[in-house]
């Protein structure tokens, strides 16, 4: 934003704050991206109104826990800002707050539910109009990208090395490539390669997961901070793909699936283990109709029911954040259960059956109802977040015994349930009841409408990319509405992110930047 552009009141009270002559009074406001983008122009006007807006922010509420909330995680604020800030309180103020929306840090967004608060994102492009730059990726990937200030971060697998990249935003370029070669290659699906989890960063360090060979940590010149490499093997024969998660100075962990599946808090900073929740999946046991203690069956109604080969049977979740009863609760979707877990201590607050034995997606809530939804053709439900212990029965409002196959997260937008489901069709489902409003096969140009990602919500557009490199964007309404169709012809189970009115898509060849002109 232009100096001139500002208020006289502006003007004034600068001229109050700051040196006369000094040279870098503008540059906050440089990196805030913009007043008049994320505000209303009126408090352009009145600039003492600034520190006013956490009460009028969005983000208040109980809806899911920004992992990033605590100042803290900013880390030394001299380190992003010029010092001249300091002279500014109100600017530190509206920066950070524009920066939330500029930073995609994790898998599914700041939020970790794939909604961003970007406005004005592109509506229309293709693999040649509207693309910013597109720089080649070494081998196909499932990953997706995370974005934080001018660096944008994304793991790789490069035969026998497993690695992370860096690219400046502006132009694509590869800052660093920093990672391990593996010790021994793990099994995986031919639609899985390596690597297929995403980093995730607090604005200082990038923490990724290397599945069995460990949990690595960077800081951003691509220099290794800390790792653990005694994590154990995740073995089976469909891979893995969980992503970390940054909470205040934890970061979270489900390693597996297979024979080794547990939940794991470290200490972001040094990599120490704070806790860790041993979960028994049933994987290469005998089906649970036959279990025993050991491994005991759900409650009556809610039978879990699958194939012969006790391998199928796993969680691919990402474990999410939401503030139920007051408090922050760690979110997870196992075989056959949904959890919930203090994310200080690891203690199991409650839990509810109804899933089946393969899940993929994360749990994604609103006003105080979380929704799990499981893979194979099998089942979801709602529950209304809170109690203690087993509240199958006591708090469950609705379940779907059988659901279309869904790999990618749904997001929540006024009370009903938006998600791409991997045959290739858009669904609407009532939060409070499970009741599904429409759905409806999206119309793909390439020759499969398959679909991995999870969907991304900007302002009420849905945003998806499906296998062939099919790009919609559908109206988050209780009416269904296509709004556009943009096709990049290349292979694709990433999701879409957004940062500062770009989109960034990675392919199985390539990484996007798309921008529109405006």
């Amino acid at each position: 934003m232009k100096p001139a552009s500002l208020s006289p009141v502006f003007h004034k009270l600068r001229a109050q704050r700051q040196p006369k002559g000094s040279p870098n009074w503008h540059f906050p406001l440089r990196r805030a991206q913009g007043l008049e983008r994320h505000f209303p122009f009126s408090i352009c006007h009145f600039p003492f109104l600034l520190p006013l807006l956490p009460l009028l922010h969005p983000l208040r509420g109980t809806q899911v826990i920004k992992p990033l909330s605590d100042l803290r995680t900013l880390g030394s604020p001299k380190r992003h800002f010029p010092s001249s800030i300091f002279h500014f309180p109100f600017l530190f103020l509206f920066a950070s707050i524009a920066s939330h929306a500029a930073n995609w840090p994790a898998w599914r967004g700041p939020l970790g539910n794939g909604i961003s608060e970007e406005k004005n994102l592109p509506i229309h492009w293709s693999a040649t109009e509207n693309v910013k730059w597109r720089v080649a990726l070494p081998e196909p990937g499932n990953s997706t990208p995370i974005v934080w200030g001018d660096r944008i971060f994304l793991t790789q697998a490069v035969d026998e090395r497993r690695t992370l990249m860096c690219f400046q935003r502006s132009d694509g370029a590869l800052l660093w490539q920093s990672g391990v070669t593996t010790a021994e290659k793990e099994p995986t699906h031919p639609a899985n390669p390596y690597c297929s989890g995403s980093p995730v960063t607090d604005g200082e360090r990038i923490i990724v997961s290397f599945a069995s060979d460990g949990l690595y940590c960077y800081d951003f010149n691509g220099k290794e901070l800390w790792k653990r490499t005694d994590l154990g093997r995740a073995i089976h024969i469909w891979g893995n793909a969980s992503s970390p998660v940054i909470y205040g100075d934890l970061c979270f962990l489900n390693f597996g699936p297979g024979e080794t599946s547990y939940l794991l808090a470290v200490d972001k900073k040094t990599g120490r283990t704070v806790w860790k929740k041993t979960e028994d999946t049933g994987y290469g046991k005998p089906p649970v109709a036959e279990a025993g203690a050991e491994n005991p069956a759900p409650p009556a109604g809610h039978p879990a029911k699958r194939a012969d080969n006790p391998t199928f049977i796993g969680s691919w979740t990402t474990p999410t954040l939401m503030k139920v009863e007051g408090r922050d609760q760690l979110l997870m979707s196992w075989p056959r259960r949904l959890a919930s877990y203090d994310p200080q201590t690891g203690e199991e607050l409650w839990h509810s059956f109804g899933l089946n034995p393969l899940v993929y997606t994360s749990p994604i809530g609103a006003d105080g109802i979380v929704v799990a939804m499981g893979g194979f053709n099998g089942s979801a439900f709602g529950v209304r977040a809170g109690g203690s212990g087993d509240v199958t029965s006591s708090r469950g409002l609705w379940r779907q015994p059988r659901s279309p196959q869904r790999i990618g997260s749904g997001v929540v937008h006024a009370g009903r349930i938006y998600i791409h489901n991997d045959p290739g069709v858009a669904m609407c489902i009532d939060l409070q009841t499970g009741g599904i409003v429409w759905q409806e096969r999206l119309p793909a140009k390439a020759p499969t409408g398959q679909n991995w990602s999870s969907v991304m919500l900007s302002e009420d557009n849905c945003y998806t990319i499906t296998q062939g490199g099919d790009c919609f964007i559908f109206k988050a309404s209780p009416k269904f509405e296509l709004v556009s169709v943009n096709s990049l012809g290349e292979r694709s189970n990433s999701s879409i992110v957004p940062s500062d009115g770009e989109l960034f898509i990675r392919t199985y060849k390539a990484l996007y930047c798309i921008a529109e002109k405006r």
